[in-house]
Order: C-alpha cells, then sequence, then structure tokens
C-alpha cells in the first residue's frame, strides 16, 4: 500500500502580461518537479498571466491569453502522469475570480476560486476580482472551446471543494486565506485532508520573514498535515519585490524551503513525506479528533490516480530543517539588488546613473548596486545560470562577455557623478571619490556653478533682481530657492548624462537614473520636487536612514569597503548652503528640526498605528516622558504634521521605490491620503494643547513638576483620561 507522497513548490519569477516567459518557467518548474520525484506540483499565485496585471484584468485578452497558456500546458508531453496546480484568472457568469487550476493528463479536475481576497497596504484585489461566497459548494464551469477540444469536457467544476485520489486528499487556500483570521485550512484538516498547498504572491518587507514562517507552521501544528506553500519571486512590474521562501512544512515542522532572494528565475523545492505521520498525529490529538467527526464536509472530486508509488518503503522522508532568517541588513543587501536587476534585464537599457555625493543616502544606493554585481558574478560563476548570463551579456552589448569581479562589472553597470557647487565640500568629494573606487563604478566629478548661475541670471534679466542666500543677507524665500536651483540643475544633468554616457563609451542603449532619498525625508517633505530624488527607480526609497546606517556597517565588513566607516560617521548634509571657512554650515537634522530617529518614530505611529496628530501626541507624551516635557513634545508633533501637511504633494512624484518599511508614505499605491492639507491644523493642535494643559495642572496639583514622568507613570486616572480622549 502507497503511504510516501513527494510534492513540489515551486519559486517563479513570472512578469505581468508576460505570457511567453511565464509559460516557459512554469513548464520548467514542473520538468524540475519530476526530476525530483514529485508526483503533485503546485506554483505560485496567478503565474499564467504574471499577479501584477491590475487593470488589465478588466481586459478580456488577459483572460483569453491565459486559458492560450492553460492549454499549451494541457498538451505539452512534460504534464503528462504528474498532478499539475496552477494560478490564473478565470471569469465565471461574468465575474472575475482569482483562480487555481488543478489538472492531470489533459483533464481539467478543478477550479478553485480565491475566498478571501487582500485589500490592504499594497494589495487592491478586490478592485479586479470577487471572492467566491459558496463555502464547500462547486458548481458547473463551461470551458472555453479551445479547451474542451484539448480535454473532452465540457463541464468541469468550480468552487471550494477538494481532490480526492486514491491514497490522499488535497485541498486549496489561496495567499491571503492564510494570512486572515478564518482560515480554510482548519476545517479543511479536520474533513480528513491531508495536504494543504497555497499558491500565493506575498512581497518582501524588512523584518517580515518570520510572520510567514509562523502562520505555516501553524497551519500544519493544530491540526497536523503537509502545507505546500509556494511563492513568487522577483520584480513582476510593481514597487513590491516577491521573496519567493516557498517551503513545505509537516505537522509542525519545516521540511524545505526555497531561497529568500536570489537571481535565479525558477527555483523548486520537493519533501517526501509519510502519510501516516498525518494520521498518527491527528489521531493522537482527540480534541480535534471529537472536533473532525462532526465537521461539515467538502465536495470531493474523485481521481484516478495516485500520489504514491505501490512500493515505497525504500524512499527517505524528508526531515525538520532549521529555518534561518536574514538580519535586516542582509535583507537590504539582497532584496532590492534583486529587484534592480529584475528591472534592469527588463527595461531594455544598459546600466544605471547615479549621482553619488558621499553621503549616506547616495552611498547606500552604490552599494546596492554593487551587492547585485555580486550576486550576478556568484550565479554566473558558481551556479552556472546560462539564462542570466544570456541577459548580461545582452546588456552589457558583448556576446562573449564573462565577468572577472564584482568591480570589474560594476564598471560596466554603474556611472557615478559627484556634482559639485560651490557650496561643496573637499570632505564629501573625496568621500564619493574613494568610494567609486572602491567598488569600481565609471566615476566622474563635474561642476555645476555655471549652469545654476546661468538659471539665476535668466531670472536677474526679466526682474531685475537678484536672489541671494541667507548667509549673505538673503530671505529665507530666496535661501530656498537658490538651494532648489541647486538640486533641479543636478536632475537634468543627471538624465543628460545617462542619455548619453554608453554613447561616448561606444555601446548602445541608455542608462536609468538611480534616486537615493529614503523613507523619512520622504515622510518629512525634506526633498526639492523633481530635483535629483527624482529619478526612474530608487532602491532605498522604502528604507529608513537607521536601517541604512546600519546596512552601511554591514555592508563595510560584507564588502571591504573600508571608507563606509567615514561616510557613516560623517553628518548627513545637502550642501545647497555656502559653506563658512571651507566647512559645514548645514546639517540635515539641524533643517528638518528633528532627528531621523524621531521621523521613524512618527512614519510607524501615523500609518502603522493610524494616528492623527491628537494621538500621536497621547502616545510620545509617555513614551518621551524621561527626556521631554509635555509642551516639547506638543511642539515635536505639531512641527511634524505641520511639515507633513505642506509638503505632502511631494509624494505624488515620487520616484518608484522598493517597498520595503511598513511606513513608507508612498502616495501612488501604499498611503492613500490627501496631498492637500490644512496645515495649521486647528482643530487637532487645540486637543494637543488641552492635554498640555491639564499634564502641567496635574503636576502642579502632585508637587511634583520635576518628576513629571514618574508622576505620570503612577498615576492610572490620568493615563486613562489622555488614551480616551477626556479632557478636564
Amino acid at each position: 500500500m502507497g503511504r510516501k507522497v513527494t510534492i513540489a513548490a515551486s519559486t517563479l519569477n513570472q512578469w505581468a502580461l508576460d505570457f511567453e516567459g511565464n509559460l516557459d518557467r512554469i513548464l520548467q518548474s514542473i520538468l524540475e518537479a519530476k526530476e525530483l520525484g514529485a508526483t503533485f506540483r503546485t506554483g505560485p499565485e496567478l503565474e499564467i498571466c504574471g499577479y501584477s496585471c491590475e487593470d488589465h484584468f478588466y481586459e478580456s485578452d488577459t483572460f483569453l491569453h491565459s486559458w492560450e497558456v492553460l492549454a499549451e500546458l494541457l498538451t505539452a508531453p512534460l504534464c503528462k502522469d504528474i498532478l499539475v496546480d496552477v494560478g490564473m484568472p478565470v471569469m465565471h457568469k461574468n465575474v472575475s475570480y482569482n483562480c487555481r487550476v488543478i489538472f492531470l493528463n489533459k483533464k481539467i479536475l478543478l477550479i478553485r476560486p480565491k475566498m478571501v481576497l487582500c485589500d490592504s497596504g499594497n494589495y487592491r484585489e478586490s478592485r479586479w476580482f470577487t471572492s467566491w461566497k459558496k463555502e464547500r459548494q462547486i458548481e458547473d464551469f463551461h470551458l472555453p472551446r479551445m479547451i474542451s477540444t484539448i480535454t473532452g469536457q465540457k463541464l468541469v467544476p468550480i468552487g471550494d471543494g477538494v481532490i480526492s485520489t486514491l491514497d490522499t486528499c488535497i485541498g486549496f487556500e489561496i495567499c491571503e486565506e492564510l494570512w486572515c483570521s478564518s482560515s480554510s485550512h482548519i476545517p479543511l484538516s479536520l474533513d480528513g485532508v491531508e495536504i494543504i498547498c497555497n499558491g500565493s504572491g506575498s512581497h518582501s518587507e524588512l523584518r517580515k520573514g518570520y510572520v510567514m514562517v509562523d502562520v505555516v507552521k501553524n497551519a500544519t501544528m493544530k491540526c497536523g498535515g503537509c502545507y505546500v506553500y509556494s511563492n513568487l519571486r522577483g520584480c513582476d512590474g510593481q514597487r513590491v519585490y516577491f521573496d519567493g521562501v516557498s517551503c513545505i512544512a509537516l505537522n509542525g515542522h519545516m521540511l524545505t524551503r526555497a531561497q529568500q532572494f536570489a537571481l535565479a528565475e525558477v527555483e523548486v523545492v520537493a519533501a517526501t513525506i509519510d502519510l501516516e505521520d498525518i494520521r498518527s498525529y491527528r489521531n493522537m490529538r482527540r480534541s480535534n479528533a471529537l472536533l473532525a467527526s462532526s465537521s461539515k464536509s467538502y465536495p470531493r472530486i474523485l481521481v484516478d490516480f495516485s500520489l504514491s508509488p505501490e512500493y515505497d518503503t525504500t524512499l527517505p522522508s524528508a526531515l525538520p530543517i532549521e529555518w534561518a532568517f536574514l538580519t535586516p541588513e542582509e535583507e537590504i543587501a539582497q532584496g532590492p539588488a534583486c529587484w534592480l536587476w529584475d528591472y534592469l534585464r527588463r527595461s531594455g537599457q544598459g546600466g544605471f546613473f547615479l549621482p553619488l555625493s558621499g553621503g549616506v543616502d547616495s552611498s547606500s544606493t552604490a552599494v546596492i548596486v554593487f551587492s547585485m554585481c555580486t550576486l550576478i558574478m556568484n550565479a554566473v560563476h558558481q551556479g552556472g545560470d546560462q539564462k542570466l548570463l544570456s541577459d548580461l551579456r545582452r546588456i552589457v552589448g558583448d556576446p562573449e562577455y564573462i565577468p572577472k569581479s564584482p568591480q570589474e562589472l560594476c564598471n560596466r553597470f554603474l556611472v557615478t557623478c559627484y556634482m559639485a557647487s560651490e557650496n561643496s565640500s573637499k570632505e564629501t568629494r573625496t568621500r564619493a571619490d574613494h568610494l567609486a573606487n572602491s567598488i569600481g563604478s565609471f566615476h566622474m566629478s563635474i561642476m555645476i556653478d555655471k549652469a545654476v548661475s546661468a538659471c539665476v541670471d535668466i531670472f536677474s534679466q526679466i526682474t531685475g533682481m537678484l536672489p541671494k542666500f541667507a548667509a549673505k543677507g538673503g530671505c529665507p524665500r530666496q535661501n530656498l530657492a537658490l538651494q532648489n536651483i541647486q538640486a533641479r540643475i543636478r536632475m537634468v544633468l543627471s538624465y543628460l548624462f545617462a542619455q548619453l554616457m554608453l554613447w561616448t563609451r561606444g555601446r548602445p542603449g541608455g542608462l536609468l537614473v538611480l534616486g537615493s532619498s529614503n523613507v523619512d525625508e520622504t515622510l518629512r517633505g525634506y526633498l526639492t520636487k523633481y530635483d535629483c530624488s527624482s529619478a526612474d527607480v530608487n532602491p532605498i526609497g522604502g528604507i529608513s536612514k537607521t536601517d541604512l546606517k546600519r546596512f552601511m556597517i554591514y555592508a563595510q565588513e560584507k564588502f571591504k569597503i573600508n571608507i563606509l566607516k567615514e561616510i557613516i560617521d560623517a553628518p548627513p548634509t545637502a550642501e545647497l548652503e555656502p559653506l563658512k571657512q571651507g566647512k559645514l554650515a548645514q546639517t540635515d537634522e539641524e533643517d528638518m528640526g528633528m532627528t531621523y530617529e524621531e521621523l521613524s518614530q512618527f512614519g510607524r505611529l501615523r500609518k502603522i498605528e493610524s494616528c492623527g496628530p491628537y494621538s500621536m501626541y497621547c502616545k510620545l507624551v509617555h513614551t518621551w516622558s524621561n527626556t521631554l516635557t509635555p509642551k516639547q513634545v506638543a511642539e515635536k508633533v505639531k512641527h511634524f504634521f505641520r511639515c507633513y501637511a505642506i509638503n505632502r504633494h511631494k509624494t505624488t512624484v515620487l520616484t518608484p521605490s522598493y517597498h520595503a518599511e511598513s511606513y513608507s508614505p508612498e502616495d501612488n499605491r501604499f498611503d492613500l491620503r490627501p496631498f492637500l492639507y490644512r496645515a495649521n491644523w486647528s482643530w487637532q493642535f487645540r486637543a494637543i494643547d488641552k492635554q498640555v494643559e491639564y499634564i502641567a495642572a496635574n503636576v502642579k496639583r502632585s508637587g511634583s513638576e520635576t518628576s513629571m514622568g514618574s508622576q505620570m507613570k503612577r498615576s492610572g486616572d490620568s493615563n486613562s483620561r489622555l488614551r480616551t480622549g477626556v479632557t478636564v
């Protein structure tokens, strides 16, 4: 009697609407699954068309071409004698669903629609799809004629059903159904389903990895069973990066996993499980057995096929593994690097252009490109990835090219430019030069003063007035305008050089301009609209300054780049105002009126904890009670929200950035808020002022104004009033 089953989970780097490429990668994964001895293969969410088709899901073409790809799969000799589960959109009774299609030997067994859609954060699934509401029900689906011709079927089941083979039972969840509070895997397990598959499109976010591992392990720990999680990998045309990590778990233990970040387009992991381990595990949990005896059944599609060989005693069962999590610094080194590679090879461009200032932000961006070059080197020389090598040769325009070192490859991929003005210091120029030399980028230094002067002269000729910096007697408006023209000239020159640098080097194509503004500066609005933060892509736009500094410390050791310590230790500065005796007269934190650490806290409270000005004050007055008075906290909160309101419009034109931080203010997909505000927040700020007065009066009554922090901690009544918003 068969009892051991080998199952494969596929990680695919799919691309929205790339039907030909997506088909090739699906077929490759089926081939690798069969080579690993698997009789069942599952894949990521919407793998046939790509997850991020978005409003293309309104087009009938997307559904038509998805069926055409499925027809290719049904007729492929490679798909013979293996149970295959693929993801694609399906329209049933004029309603579009995000579905799994399960087929075997030219027969479609079941179309399983997604029952819980994701509409939070980066996702808007209900804009295009409808959730299947008929729990544990199936109905007839009329196949397109092109499919009926192949399968000989006119009707197939669609709905919330399961597959019953000769030796086991297989059920399905789709991405969000695993994460929601009412997951299907519990009732599926109680109904005797032993293998549960999840095709996902789950994105990478700093410090998120352990969450997925926990939910997958817990899905099988409570009720036993095997959970097969298959996820997308790569940038499929959007700001998010799908981080892979497909895995297989059994009875609360991980058996195998794919890499979190990798350049390979196809990675298949497989595990052999003993079905009797599931049955024994469940039978020992008597409370679950009692629940199972009264559970409502799922419709079963009976299949005359066995996943296990008849005699399988020689097959070794997979053993549990330890999951090694990446640190946030490692995630920054690898995730944005892989995202940049996907963007570069699919954009048709020949490399990147980066304005390199010698500060933490632009230096981090340069190091991420160098990390990308290192990953490519390793993939070519250690893994022998021929597809990657083919893409690499196409980009550099050399059919025989083989990279010799990360520095040599970086010289081909990355052009860096220090754009100096009369306000630039020798120190930042030196740091930029040393970093470029360390990573091997094609580097140059230019002066932008003539271009700036030309723009100012045009203004003066028309108006008869000459603006001055504040240090030379100008007003704040003049001072800001003179700073901004420098920043915007750098953007114009960046695109000029990006379009022509490869021409000067005898290579075809152009360069993608890289932005390097971090998430905290964007949140505060500490950037010039349409300056050199305006670029084609920004690998650090979703990363905090704090995390970037930690990444630089990691990169210094990892890549042996000694100049990074000097860059980390230098005070962040825009260098847009005149120097004082050759030294810096401007620092970012002084300009912003807040520290980067404070900005991170503001960002998390605003986005993750959904705080307005009043709620934010009520939280921070306790958090900062040991260092700041309530009035000082109030002023900081007000200053942040004033700056946020005045500068929010800048987020509407942000450079598309790698999504990494859960408090990103990115306006186009993630953080949907207005961009025109009443900047004085009069009602909200009055509420804060009342709380400041209340705390001051309460502390005065206690006779312990100097120990305000300890008084607030002791006063349960005071804290209660603050939390509920009651004022006296």
